[in-house]
């Protein structure tokens, strides 16, 4: 059975999806985007049948559409996955999952109530190195992982100066939101703990500069609100007693963009890290007293997994893999970043309970 999917939004990672669905086998039915002469680009670049304003008007047109893929910014993630869920749709939506904990919660609920999936684009997962990585953990060459530090600097990288990404209410965040994926990455390896206590700091140095504006987004307008963080920083300890080091900017004076995730276990170490779009990562052992230390390199997968990822969501309403991402993970992942932003306003440690939201 061929899937239809139509995409909500008609933003710039609406090429990856495209033809990550299509690798699956799915038919990209539409977009569904308020902007008609963005919608028709997309249209007619990639040989779509339509594009609506509204899910509802596509409803009635396309009711044989079965999911949609929201790419939207994230203040909409919420409502449109709810209201996708409701009329029975199977939803894969853009990072983040939503702007809070509490939100990802009732989406979730829906979901499981309707039995329908609901999935994210955590496209870090689905990277060649993410893979192989992952493979070697679970074989046991890391042993079980005590630590981890999870990066994502630049120095000059604020998207869409003045535009949604700096707006609070329309992203929830800054650079910790934005560029949560080495964090999820790095739980990820650990198989998601629970959190425990989570201590952070945010600082907003040069988020109302232009000078420090990055090629994403595109939206420069120095007069636009820019009022969430430029840099974050922050520790995690979990209940399993394994800690994470977290540290995302997109301002602040270092010497050049750098993303990576390092891991210390048992038994050996990773750090994996991304170079002018080139994939690396390095395994450390030790025998007999001698560093017995691997790197590998996976020169073609310049996309991070973006093309892989929605075609694993197709795949997996097919029956052909497992999920890379759950509702219960976003959910963790969420609740952290809620932890941290409410650690950083109070100045306080934040004690995350395992059924309740956080408390200070």
């Amino acid at each position: 059975m061929r899937r239809k999917i139509a995409l909500i939004g008609a933003g710039a990672m609406a090429k990856y999806h495209i033809e990550g669905f299509r690798a699956a086998g799915a038919e990209v039915a539409a977009i569904v985007d308020r902007d008609p002469e963005r919608a028709a680009a997309i249209v007619g670049r990639y040989g779509i049948h339509g594009h609506f304003r509204s899910l509802a008007e596509m409803r009635t047109v396309l009711p044989d559409v079965e999911a949609v893929s929201i790419l939207t910014p994230n203040k909409f993630h919420h409502p449109l996955a709810m209201e996708a869920l409701e009329a029975g749709l199977h939803v894969f939506c853009e990072k983040p999952p939503a702007l809070s904990a509490a939100e990802i919660r009732v989406m979730a609920g829906l979901a499981e109530r309707k039995q329908l999936r609901l999935m994210f684009n955590l496209n870090n997962r689905a990277r060649l190195d993410s893979q192989f990585i992952k493979q070697q953990i679970g074989n046991g060459t890391v042993g079980r992982i005590n630590s981890a530090q999870a990066t994502w600097q630049r120095r000059t990288g604020i998207p869409g100066f003045g535009g949604w990404f700096t707006t609070k209410a329309l992203a929830g965040g800054g650079p910790l939101i934005d560029l949560l994926h080495m964090i999820d990455l790095a739980l990820w390896f650990m198989d998601y703990p629970e959190p425990e206590y989570v201590l952070a700091q945010t600082f907003d140095d040069f988020i109302r500069d232009p000078a420090f504006q990055g090629s994403w987004g595109h939206v420069v307008n120095p007069a636009g609100t820019c009022d969430v963080e430029s840099a974050c920083y922050g520790f995690v300890r979990f209940r399993t007693g394994q800690i994470l080091v977290l540290h995302n900017s997109w301002a602040e004076m270092v010497k050049e963009e750098d993303t990576y995730v390092a891991l210390q276990g048992t038994r050996g170490g990773v750090r994996i890290r991304t170079v002018n779009e080139r994939n690396d990562c390095e395994l450390y052992s030790q025998e007999n007293l001698v560093a017995a230390d691997r790197s590998f390199r996976f020169q073609h997968d310049k996309d991070m997994g973006r093309t892989r990822a929605p075609e694993n969501f197709i795949r997996t309403l097919n029956g052909e893999a497992e999920p890379l991402t759950t509702a219960a993970e976003a959910l963790k992942l969420m609740r952290i970043i809620d932890a941290v932003y409410l650690s950083a306003t109070s100045g306080k440690p934040v004690r995350l309970d395992e059924e309740a939201e956080v408390a200070v």
